[in-house]
């Protein structure tokens, strides 16, 4: 979900933001960065799962050195459409889980 959110433009981390980005290809350190603590070895198998679903494409220009980049598919922008929300919902209502998980660990501690 991250990914599809990292790639479908979603890169602005205020809830309820106005607009996001439009959807765009990035380069693996672009995707890592925005990801930042998810390990280089998840991430790899991740992006490959995706390519593999169709979920995104996987594009190598042979420069020096080689460029590869990331973009979704129509597939994979549609169900960014429909993570987006869940998205949406987590940045919105963390702060209200976080408490309750705080009360209940307090409660059977």
């Amino acid at each position: 979900v991250l990914i599809l959110c990292a790639l479908g433009g979603d890169n602005n981390p205020a809830p309820g933001a106005a607009h996001a980005d439009a959807p765009k290809a990035m380069r693996y350190s672009e995707i890592s960065r925005l990801l930042a603590g998810v390990s280089q070895k998840m991430l790899t198998q991740t992006l490959r799962s995706l390519e593999h679903d169709g979920l995104l494409t996987r594009t190598v220009t042979p420069t020096v050195p080689v460029t590869v980049s990331y973009e979704l598919t129509d597939l994979g922008l549609s169900l960014h459409h429909t993570t987006r929300g869940l998205r949406h919902w987590a940045q919105t209502h963390m702060a209200e889980v976080l408490a309750n998980r705080e009360n209940h660990d307090s409660r059977t501690s």
